[in-house]
């Protein structure tokens, strides 16, 4: 039995599932089953039924489960007990993060971070907020930096420094471009297209439609902002976005960020680890290094995106 065994078994156990599993580890689900199958033929029992399209852990598992579990945990805190000892001169640090600060934001921050503590070595991991939320409750990470957050019994959740503004963006040769703002009732008359369930992204959007009393239909639902960005730019419909994530389209002239009357437009990130985990000296640095250096970062970009980013990125041809 090995811990990458028990780390693929607990992922497959979250995420309910193989593709997200695989996924949420950056492997292949083939590789996956290959580690459940040799977990299985070691402890002679089966740790998942299949109900349908879906898996269900069996009492094997669900007791496999608990134990791999406090694996994790313990060998968290065997870090943490170096770590302590070494000071910032030496530790590890795991964190997680949800897709748009995982992969737009966070690695900038992470380098300046390893700059000013070169002794550190810190691994990331990135998936949607609710499997990033459910790696802290399981003693997964040492923290994660997600949006859209609601406590759980036992967490602790801190604004991280980091905000987010949410924005409208349509493609350049959308009826809507050459406008500067468009009324909430509108967003009816367009498909929108939105990230899977679990992304905060996704629920923030749909709480403030909610909110505002604004209907909306959805055209498309992807798993990938990248994706989400294609698909405005093809014509597919119109998204919200993290304005991180559509700095490069703004300059290009490829994407047009539009206001919409009256919505609130920035959000925060979170950091959030388990309120009875006492957090390692390379974690405390780090989360304070998050709250100083992320303040201005929004600021940074969308100054730097172009002039007038709103409603001006729009090119003829």
């Amino acid at each position: 039995m090995t811990l990458r065994q028990l780390e693929v078994f607990l992922a497959i156990a979250r995420a309910q599932g193989y593709r997200r599993a695989a996924e949420a580890l950056h492997t292949s689900q083939p590789a996956l089953s290959q580690h459940i199958r040799e977990l299985e033929r070691e402890l002679g029992a089966r740790l998942f039924d299949r109900l349908g399209r879906g898996i269900a852990l069996t009492e094997a598992g669900r007791l496999v489960e608990e134990r791999a579990q406090r694996v994790f945990a313990t060998l968290a805190d065997a870090r943490e007990v170096v770590g302590e000892l070494q000071g910032l001169q030496r530790g590890s640090l795991l964190i997680g993060a949800s897709t748009t600060p995982g992969i737009y934001v966070l690695p900038a921050l992470i380098g300046r971070f390893r700059r000013r503590y070169p002794g550190i070595e810190l691994r990331l991991r990135i998936a949607n907020s609710r499997v990033m939320e459910e790696a802290v409750r399981a003693h997964e990470l040492d923290l994660a930096v997600v949006g859209g957050h609601g406590l759980a019994p036992g967490e602790e959740c801190l604004a991280a420094g980091l905000v987010d503004e949410l924005v409208l963006v349509v493609g350049r040769r959308h009826p809507w471009a050459r406008s500067r703002e468009v009324a909430p009732a509108r967003l009816a008359e367009e498909p929108l297209l939105v990230r899977e369930e679990g992304s905060a992204t996704r629920q923030v959007t749909e709480r403030t439609l909610e909110r505002a009393g604004v209907r909306w239909r959805v055209g498309m639902e992807l798993n990938h902002t990248e994706a989400i960005k294609q698909a405005v730019m093809a014509g597919l419909g119109i998204g919200f976005l993290s304005a991180h994530t559509v700095a490069q389209e703004l300059r290009s002239g490829s994407l047009v960020v539009l206001d919409v009357r009256g919505f609130p437009r920035v959000q925060r990130w979170y950091v959030v680890h388990r309120r009875h985990k006492r957090l390692p000296p390379v974690a405390q640095a780090f989360r304070a290094f998050l709250r100083d250096e992320g303040a201005g970062l929004l600021a940074q970009i969308m100054e730097g995106a172009s002039p007038s980013p709103r409603g001006a990125g729009v090119r003829s041809g």
